[in-house]
């Protein structure tokens, strides 16, 4: 295997050693805000015409559960590698920051993958929101996925304790998730937040992947590809630049 691989091999081998907590216990979590929303808003909200509410939810937390755990990956790895101190281990290798970037990212890719398909079985025992467009669910969730492993790999790298982990997952992450059109469709809400929601980019995540299991969205898929690829190419070479420099992990 070459160094990239043997890295991804470990960072993948790292969450799957404790399966039951990093892709059990996320799945646990979506399956129950699928029971409380659905069964408390089910027949009173209306969504893309005949379109039952509780259908309409599972893309957007099977989205949601890709996401922070793509972070949660990369993220919790790097940080918890800093404060323990083995991270030297693999300072000491010969491998290049393009290798660090597509370990860690692949893992994080792997892992959200694992967690969203979890949640999407689980909840065919609830209901079967059905697939028109696959394609466009694989895109979203592969893009969607690497752009908060990236994320996590800055994350990583910036923070320093695990609060402030914790404060940049708490007060970043989290609430663009919530408030990107997982619960709701935009158009429920009023101008002001309507415009508020297209200047958070996960919103597009979350609605190009809903695409793909209705084949209606709430904006063009073409234009959350075209805005969630070039999000990706942002994030991605600033995660570079900082694996490149050391920020934080060479002195």
């Amino acid at each position: 295997m070459t160094g990239w691989q043997t890295l991804l091999y470990k960072e993948v081998l790292r969450f799957w050693k404790v399966g039951f907590q990093t892709v059990a216990a996320p799945v646990l979590t979506a399956i129950l805000y699928l029971l409380i929303f659905g069964h408390v808003l089910e027949g009173r909200v209306k969504v893309f015409g005949t379109i039952s509410y509780t259908a309409f939810l599972v893309p957007g937390l099977v989205m949601m559960s890709v996401l922070q755990n793509a972070f949660a990956n990369s993220s919790s790895s790097l940080i918890q590698s800093k404060i323990m101190g083995n991270l030297v281990f693999v300072l000491l290798t010969p491998l290049s920051h393009w290798s660090w970037f597509l370990a860690y990212v692949g893992s994080s890719v792997v892992r959200g993958l694992a967690v969203g398909a979890g949640v999407l079985i689980a909840t065919v025992f609830f209901v079967h929101p059905g697939i028109v467009a696959p394609l466009w669910i694989v895109a979203f969730a592969v893009l969607g996925a690497a752009i908060l492993g990236s994320l996590g790999v800055i994350a990583g790298l910036w923070a320093e304790k695990f609060d402030q982990m914790a404060a940049f997952q708490n007060f970043i992450i989290v609430p663009m998730t919530f408030l990107s059109g997982v619960f709701y469709s935009i158009h429920s809400l009023s101008p002001f937040w309507q415009t508020v929601s297209h200047l958070n980019p996960f919103f597009y995540m979350i609605d190009g992947f809903r695409y793909g299991f209705f084949g209606v969205s709430d904006v063009s898929p073409w234009l959350s590809l075209g805005i969630v690829g070039a999000a990706l190419l942002v994030v991605s070479a600033v995660a570079v630049y900082l694996l490149r420099i050391g920020y934080k992990i060479r002195g």
